[in-house]
């Protein structure tokens, strides 16, 4: 016993966790420290150690007390104390090993010393506390497994929803089936337009070019041709005034410019037609560019849904990756939920001493529950009685209130009276003011009259 590994606690620590971990009720009120020390009393050790094994194995210490009925065994009820004694030995003999204790013997139990019993019990307690870490540790595992196994059936709900989803979305309902065909097949023909339509507008593209090229170089020749003929009209203006010819050759003259003007009309004129028919064409071709627009908007439109579909076809990609690395914690998840099934027997005894403890307070509320409704009907009798003592206060404070207005309607009435005499007070003794000023003024003209008489 001398390399144990684990401590010896105190006395006082070892009653302290055993009447509040291990023992229950009336048996944690009657442990003592005289239980132990200095001499241990065999009847309270066997007692703890019963409990012990109730709340580790769940056998209860009735069980230690059961003989076997056989013919060969006379009064059976003689062998009940040795019974439980060696049901208890032997079942601590198969338990303490797993605490570190080696040496148990039967006299630990018949007459046992506090040393050893000490040792055994600082053992036990060991146990206990690691078997409470382990129970804690298991507990938060479980609530972790609990945690991750509604993450999962959220993902799975999750993964399920976005597989509808991707198959309403793929799937083309039996009704637009067939608008689908049609639109793929206007779609197929409209891509085939647009091409024709774009060779057709490069080509007007062209042609416009050069007819514009053309009707550059002709306007060019028209502005030539207008200042030659101002250049003329000037030169003629020039030698009209310089020379006289006969009137024969003015009329030639006359002639052949009234045949050129003729000629750059005509010109002018075709030149306008050929204006007319370009404006017309370039009006086509703009409608043209109008309509190839709006294939345009159309082409684009369908661009942006195949870009669509495409980001949608990652987005099921992603989900496929996501339901496969489930898969997987799904699999380590079973791995846990096999180990924890084992540690559930454990958390089944704990439970068990749990009920046991609630059913003690149960019935220790219902007295104190007693007790309480006691103490209300004492109390509301007193609430009573103060009721009455503050109906009947109230009524002392109504007759005074009722005096204290009595009172003061009286004192307003004689402030009112001493008001009146105080104004009247005034008014009189304003005027004996006023006829003391008089008095005094007359008094002084007097003098002044007896001075000048003087």
């Amino acid at each position: 016993m001398t390399e144990n590994t684990f401590p010896v606690y105190k006395v006082d620590v070892i009653v302290t966790f055993y009447r509040t971990e291990v023992l229950t009720g009336q048996e944690a009120k009657v442990f003592n420290k005289s239980d132990l020390t200095p001499t241990p009393k065999p009847e309270s050790v066997r007692r703890l150690y019963m409990r012990i094994l109730q709340l580790l194995y769940r056998f209860r210490p009735e069980c230690h007390y059961m003989v076997p009925l056989l013919e060969n065994i006379q009064y059976p009820a003689f062998h009940e104390l040795p019974t439980s004694i060696m049901s208890v030995y032997l079942r601590m003999c198969q338990f303490l090993p797993m605490c570190y204790v080696y040496d148990f013997a039967l006299n630990d139990l018949l007459a046992p010393k506090a040393k050893k019993t000490l040792v055994v019990l600082s053992g036990i307690m060991n146990f206990l506390h690691f078997r409470k870490m382990r129970m804690d540790g298991i507990l938060e595992h479980q609530a972790r497994f609990r945690a991750d196994m509604d993450r999962l059936q959220a993902c799975t709900k999750n993964i399920k929803q976005a597989e509808e989803k991707i198959a309403i979305l793929t799937t083309v309902p039996a009704e637009q089936q067939a608008e689908h065909k049609e639109l793929a097949a206007a779609i197929s023909d409209l891509n085939t337009t647009t091409v024709h339509e774009y060779q057709e507008v490069n080509r007007m593209n062209d042609t416009i070019a050069e007819r514009k090229t053309a009707i550059a170089e002709r306007t060019q020749k028209l502005a030539q041709l207008k200042v030659n003929i101002t250049t003329m009209k000037e030169d003629i203006s020039k030698i009209k005034s310089q020379i006289v010819e006969s009137p024969e050759e003015l009329k030639s003259q006359m002639e052949k410019m009234r045949e050129s003007l003729k000629n750059i009309k005509n010109s002018i004129e075709d030149s306008d037609e050929r204006l007319v028919e370009l404006q017309n064409k370039v009006q086509g071709v703009s409608q043209s560019d109008a309509e190839i627009q709006l294939m345009h908007s159309l082409l684009q439109d369908l661009k942006s849904s195949m870009n669509n579909t495409k980001q949608w076809q990652e987005e099921v990609q992603e989900l496929v990756v996501l339901y496969e690395k489930q898969k997987k914690e799904l699999k380590n998840l079973g791995m846990e939920e096999s180990q924890l099934k084992r540690a559930l027997g454990m958390k089944l005894d704990k439970e068990s001493k749990q009920q046991i403890r609630r059913q003690k307070m149960k019935e220790n509320k219902e007295l104190h529950v007693q007790d309480v409704l006691g103490q209300c009907d004492h109390v509301h009798q007193k609430r009573e009685e103060m009721a009455e003592q503050i109906q009947e206060v109230s009524r002392e404070t109504t007759q005074l209130k009722s005096k204290m207005q009595s009172l003061r309607d009286a004192c307003c009435k004689e402030t009112e009276k001493a008001q009146a005499l105080y104004e009247s007070l005034l008014s009189s003794l304003e005027e004996l003011h006023k006829s003391i000023i008089k008095q005094i003024a007359d008094l002084n003209m007097d003098m002044s009259n007896v001075s000048t008489n003087f």
